[in-house]
Order: C-alpha cells, then sequence, then structure tokens
C-alpha cells in the first residue's frame, strides 16, 4: 500500500513590528498632542524654550546692569577727581591768601632791620618793633587766630601745659595758673598750641 502521508506544511512566523511611542524620538510615531514626526524631532519642549527666553531675557539685564554699572564707576571717578582737584585748588588760594597777609608784616620787620643798621635810636627801633608786632597779632586774630589768656585761671590740661609748680601758701592759689612762660593760640575753637604756664600748689 503506498504512503499517502504528506509532509508538514511550515507556517510562516508572524513578523513583529515595533513602534516606538515616545514622540521625542525620531521615530515613524507623532508626538502626542499634534504634528508631523519631522517636526516632533526638531522642536523643544514647551517649558524648555520658555526657560531658554527667559534665561535670555536674564542675561541681557544683566548685561545692561553691568553696562550701567561701568558707567557709573566712571562717573564717580571722574567726580573724585575734580573735587580733589578743586580741594588742592582751594588749599593754594587760602596758603597764598594768608601769606599775602604776613607779606605786610615782613616788610616793616626790614624796615625796623634797616634803621638799626642805620644807627636810628634805640627808642625808635623799639617802637618799629613794637608796631609790628601790633601789625602781626593783628593778622592772626583776622585769619581767626585768638591768644589764650590764663593768667589768673585754673589750671585746665586740655588748655595749658605745665612747665613749673610754684609753691604757695593760699589755698586758693592752689591749681592755678601763676605765669605764663610762652602764649597759647586758640584757631577756630579749638587749641592751636597750649600755654605753657607755672601753676600754684599748695605744700603738702
Amino acid at each position: 500500500m503506498p504512503d499517502t502521508k504528506q509532509p508538514p506544511v511550515e507556517t510562516p512566523e508572524p513578523e513583529i513590528k515595533v513602534v516606538d511611542r515616545r514622540w521625542w524620538v525620531k521615530g515613524e510615531q507623532a508626538g502626542p498632542d499634534s504634528g508631523s514626526a519631522s517636526d516632533q524631532v526638531l522642536r523643544k519642549p514647551t517649558y524648555v524654550e520658555d526657560l531658554e527666553r527667559q534665561l535670555a531675557e536674564k542675561d541681557r539685564q544683566l548685561q545692561e546692569f553691568i553696562g550701567r554699572f561701568k558707567e557709573a564707576t566712571r562717573e564717580f571717578d571722574a567726580v573724585k577727581a575734580r573735587i580733589r582737584r578743586d580741594v588742592v585748588k582751594d588749599i593754594e588760594r587760602g596758603t597764598r591768601a594768608i601769606v599775602a597777609e604776613l607779606l605786610d608784616v615782613v616788610d616793616n620787620l626790614d624796615r625796623a632791620i634797616d634803621a638799626a643798621r642805620r644807627g636810628t635810636e634805640q627808642g625808635r627801633l623799639l617802637e618799629g618793633v613794637e608796631m609790628v608786632r601790633t601789625q602781626f597779632v593783628a593778622k592772626l586774630e583776622g585769619l581767626g587766630v585768638q591768644r589764650m589768656t590764663p593768667l589768673g585761671q585754673r589750671f585746665d590740661p586740655t588748655r595749658h601745659e605745665a612747665a613749673s609748680l610754684v609753691p604757695v601758701t593760699d589755698p586758693s592759689q592752689d591749681n592755678i595758673v601763676l605765669g605764663v612762660i610762652r602764649e597759647g593760640y586758640d584757631f577756630g575753637g579749638e587749641v592751636l598750641r597750649p600755654a605753657l604756664v607755672a601753676v600754684g600748689q599748695v605744700g603738702r
């Protein structure tokens, strides 16, 4: 009896197709919202674009602030330099004014010296020197310099400098200025030079 058994028929395996549904990866599938596959590949997420715009705006503002700061710094340096020059000029003008005031005193001293060399009478020479001194003191007062009058006042260490102590028996003279060795001067309400004085001290 002939063998009628048929050979088995091979069934082709089904083709498996993988679809990548991640819309930000290049593929055939489009994003979940809209647009073609190529559009989804090139386009960034909206929040990323917003962040980039904000970053660009902040960078622009920062550069603007830096520019303004540099300009303000240049202006400040220019103003500071101008003020420094003006202060120097004011000091120079003040110094010239003071020197000019004292030149008259020098002139009178020169006249007194010249008179002494020519053998002018001693009395007239003394009178000329006193006149120069008076003029010089007046110039100082005009500049705001005032002579102290410490004699008979209580000793003040902020205005007086004790050169010697004089023993006294009267308690009322204790710590009182009894003599002036070198005059003191004030200028603008402050001590320019303290007076060098002798101070009374009750023996202990």
